[in-house]
């Protein structure tokens, strides 16, 4: 098995991407500044920039990651931003998990529904029911129900913090309502209610009560239990967390015990109008893996794997992969990670660019449309260039968005006192620092970058030798107008910021965009693209520009990117930046009298070493060595009641520190196990919970020193610069062959027809989209391919089976959804 791919276990994993566009007729009809939220049911995991004063805000940013746990909805909320109260929901998208599959890939308007608290619920009840007979004194007999309820899970928070949880739980039918209710729990969110109700059902024929009514046999069948959650509101009303609803006939004389889904109110939204909040336009890409063990996929890997040898290049697998899917960035996503974790991107960049030449007449259009070749260089670089990225322009960034200078020069947006030649000076500062950095910082390239640039330029000077600077704009067109030029738009999206900039600083970053993308294409010309620009105030900009150095400086700079030759090293290698970002660490109790409360830091993971500092760019006040941590696990939640916790165990004490969401919390955890998989002293057991009171919570050893009560969990891949599951991709990849299976079929036969009948194309829009160079050769690697996929079906099929078999309906990891009937 290759470094990365994973175990002999089926992994059942969960992705979504996607892109949230704008929004239109929002309510209140008033300019607002608007921003919008992607959420798990209650947890936010996402939320794009503020867009300020707008009746039509366009965020036009997009979204990848890893769910790291089971969701019932996936939800967009649009907020109205708040100086001084709270941010206002104006309406909000809410999707089923099993309808997504309906809006995949495709870009829809969404109608935004009212925020109502009825329907914001999350999280799941256990409960055991049963129905018992009783003798009265008198002789006759009469059914008791018993509801024992035991717990709930993933509760949502209340404003940032656990909730005080309680439960009613209620027998209702047509002419009762007989309520009972659990004691409050305080701030958790998995409850421990154990706690056990009693009801008559079948009342005896000598009962009698004031009422005088009689509940005969047959009324269970109109009977139901109702578990209602709430959160004691105190001094404020209880807030509505779910409910479930069970028919007392489905349990007729046996016991039941469930784990339950909590459901919206049945009335929730029935009242409200949905047509005059207004609507969102999104893409939404939602896959769930099943991942097999690695032997399964030796065929489709090594199929793909050859691609680059292929010849022609359009009939490899690889290509054929990407001329089947609608939209090119499904396949180019696993595709260009597979290809890259195996040390084969370099040669099949090269072979579809140069069939991507061929289709180009002018050396000026080179490689600037979106073909396969441009989308593998741009995924190439986005995976392999953070680091890239964080070293060259990052302290300039921060400068920009930390001591922002007024820059507009447009005079359209120039405010009231603004002075244009000043803000023209200002932008002049910033420009020349953001291109003086670029250029310096060829020897940070990364070795594949240069490689695949120096496959390129020398396939554009190939295919146009009459073009001296064409092979300078084959390596400009990626670097400048790609990379960094993107980059420095999006500085957050590119990790480069923790945060979105403001607006006037997102227009600074806009306009130095502008200028780096020119400046970067002086060096493939010897005159001036002044021309270009349809906004006359960048031209009279870029007249202080004209000057021979940019040209030479950009030149040299692409000469160094796409070379081959070794570069010097710089001494003492510099320390891979990782990942960081704000979280919140328990104190560590250094001191007799220090509390051991909460704090909120700010934390930097680097190849070297894991920090955390009171803000960011300060100096940290406590450092861990990488070689030093001995595991990295999650924290149970019941050890401080705080979700998504987890443990850096290492010389001292733990480590806790709480996450702002499950899918932070899972990124890190992840890359902290990938940078120190290979420590030697790594632990084989730790404690899942933490030691409190004098004790550890989880076996209740009183020896602060005990060796752990839970097995480490599995070892993760090991390459910390470019984190990739090669069994993942296979998979996401075999994913996309199945579903695009028709297409396939419809190939085949088109390169049926072109072999057997030579003369003028029968019906020619059946293939006429497709690339087919040699007929026989893709008719040859489709069948591999086809055989392939019906081979890893039946793989599929038989754990669904046994999954199904050994899945035990209402369990904890199988909850019931809804109403049981």
């Amino acid at each position: 098995m290759a470094a990365g791919d994973s175990s002999d276990e089926v992994r059942v994993l969960q992705n979504l991407r996607g892109k949230i566009y704008d929004a239109k007729h929002l309510v209140p009809n008033k300019m607002r500044d608007f921003f919008c939220t992607i959420n798990l049911d209650q947890e936010e995991v996402f939320r794009t920039q503020v867009v300020e004063k707008s009746l039509s805000p366009y965020f036009g940013e997009e979204f990848y990651f890893e769910i790291p746990r089971t969701f019932q909805w996936l939800s967009f909320y649009i907020y109205d931003k708040s100086v001084l109260q709270k941010d206002l929901r104006i309406g909000k998208v809410s999707i089923k998990k099993e309808d997504l599959c309906n809006y995949t890939g495709k870009e829809n308007w969404f109608m935004l529904q009212p925020v109502d608290s009825n329907s914001e619920v999350q999280g799941k009840v256990h409960l055991e029911l049963k129905l018992n007979e009783l003798i009265t004194d008198n002789g006759s007999v009469c059914q008791q129900l018993v509801v024992h309820i035991k717990e709930c899970h993933g509760l949502p928070l209340i404003n940032g913090q656990n909730c005080d949880p309680y439960a009613t739980v209620s027998l209702v039918g047509p002419s009762r309502n007989d309520q009972k209710k659990t004691k409050v729990k305080k701030k958790t969110s998995n409850p421990q209610f154990n706690e056990t109700f009693y009801f008559e059902v079948t009342r005896s024929s000598s009962y009698t009560k004031k009422s005088q009514f009689q509940v005969e046999e047959e009324d269970i069948e109109k009977l139901e239990v109702r578990v209602d959650l709430w959160n004691n509101g105190n001094l404020v009303q209880d807030i509505f967390l779910g409910e479930i609803k069970v028919p007392v006939k489905v349990l007729r004389n046996d016991s039941f015990q469930a784990w339950y889904l909590l459901q919206p109110r049945e009335n929730g939204n029935k009242s409200s109008k949905t047509d005059d909040l207004g609507s969102l336009r999104l893409n939404i890409c939602y896959t769930e893996d099943c991942v097999l063990p690695s032997e399964y996929y030796t065929s489709l890997r090594n199929l793909l794997l050859k691609s680059s040898d292929v010849q022609p290049i359009s009939a490899s697998a690889a290509y054929i992969l990407s001329e089947v899917c609608r939209d090119k960035c499904d396949a180019v996503l696993p595709l260009v990670r597979l290809l890259l974790h195996h040390h084969k991107l370099v040669p099949f960049v090269a072979a579809v660019a140069e069939l991507d030449l061929r289709d180009t007449q002018e050396a000026n259009t080179i490689f600037r449309g979106n073909s396969l070749a441009t989308r593998c260089v741009d995924e190439m670089m986005k995976i392999v260039g953070k680091h890239y990225l964080k070293v060259t322009l990052k302290p300039v960034i921060d400068e920009i968005c930390e001591s922002p200078k007024p820059c507009e020069i447009d005079p359209i947006k120039l405010r009231e006192g603004d002075n244009v030649e000043i803000n023209m000076e200002n932008l002049r500062y910033y420009v020349d620092k953001v291109f003086r950095e670029i250029v310096r910082s060829s020897i940070s390239c990364p070795t594949l970058m240069c490689d695949v640039f120096y496959s390129l330029r020398h396939l554009a000077a190939k295919r146009f030798p009459n073009d001296p600077h064409v092979q300078y704009s084959a390596v400009s067109s990626f670097v400048f107008l790609r990379f960094f030029a993107v980059a420095v738009v999006s500085p957050h999206t590119f990790h480069l910021r923790p945060h979105h900039p403001d607006a006037q600083t997102s227009r600074t970053l806009t306009l130095i965009s502008k200028a780096i993308q020119t400046l970067g294409s002086w060096g493939s010309l010897t005159k001036s693209k002044l021309s270009s620009f349809k906004e006359t105030f960048m031209c009279e900009f870029f007249k202080t520009f004209q000057e021979e150095q940019f040209t030479e400086s950009v030149k040299k700079f692409l000469d160094d990117v796409s070379s081959t030759e070794s570069k010097e090293p710089s001494g003492v290698s510099e320390p891979v930046h990782l990942k960081e970002g704000e979280m919140y660490k328990r104190a560590q109790g250094r001191t007799r009298i220090g509390k051991k409360n909460f704090k909120k830091r700010w934390f930097c993971l680097t190849s070297r070493e894991f920090t955390y500092h009171k803000q960011q760019d300060k100096e940290p006040i406590f450092t861990i060595p990488i070689k030093n941590i001995l595991a990295v696990e999650k924290l149970d939640e019941n050890s401080f009641n705080k979700k998504n916790m987890f443990q850096v165990l290492h010389g001292e004490k733990p480590l806790y520190i709480q996450a702002n969401n499950c899918v932070e919390a899972s990124e890190w955890i992840e890359a902290l196990c990938r940078v120190t998989r290979c420590n030697q002293r790594r632990l084989s057991f730790y404690h899942p919970s933490a030691f409190l009171n004098g004790s550890w919570l989880c076996c209740k050893a009183t020896a602060e020193s005990t060796e752990g009560c839970a097995r480490c969990t599995a070892d993760v891949p090991a390459d910390t610069q470019i984190e990739i599951d090669g069994d993942r991709e296979t998979e996401r990849i075999y994913s996309l062959f199945t579903i695009n299976r028709s297409k396939l079929q419809k190939l085949e036969e088109a390169c049926g027809s072109i072999a057997v009948y030579q003369g003028p194309r029968k019906e020619p829009d059946d293939y006429s989209n497709f690339t087919i160079e040699d007929s026989v050769a893709t008719f040859h690697t489709l069948q591999q391919i086809i055989d392939i996929i019906e081979k890893l079906d039946e793989s599929h099929e038989k754990y669904q089976k046994k999954r199904s078999s050994s899945a035990k309906y209402g369990s904890e990891e199988n909850p019931i959804v809804g109403k049981v009937s």
